[in-house]
């Protein structure tokens, strides 16, 4: 798989994952930074199996991103 720019987010009870530039919705959660990055991982290899690989073309690229 590709390599993509994620944004991981702490809120009072949990993580929220998601990437950035990906066709469509793709959220990862959990308990931990950990949990919620690989929940990303299995929702974005469901995203490609049903998808396809072209979900996650970005034009134009995302060079970098701020926050």
């Amino acid at each position: 798989m590709k390599s993509l720019k994620i944004v991981v987010e702490k809120h009072p009870d949990t993580y929220v994952a998601y990437p950035l530039g990906v066709k469509g919705v793709v959220v990862g959660q959990g308990d931990t930074y950990e949990a919620a990055v690989a929940d990303l991982k299995s929702a974005l290899q469901f995203h490609v199996e049903t998808f396809g690989l072209d979900a996650l073309e970005v034009d134009p690229p995302i060079l970098e991103a701020f926050i």
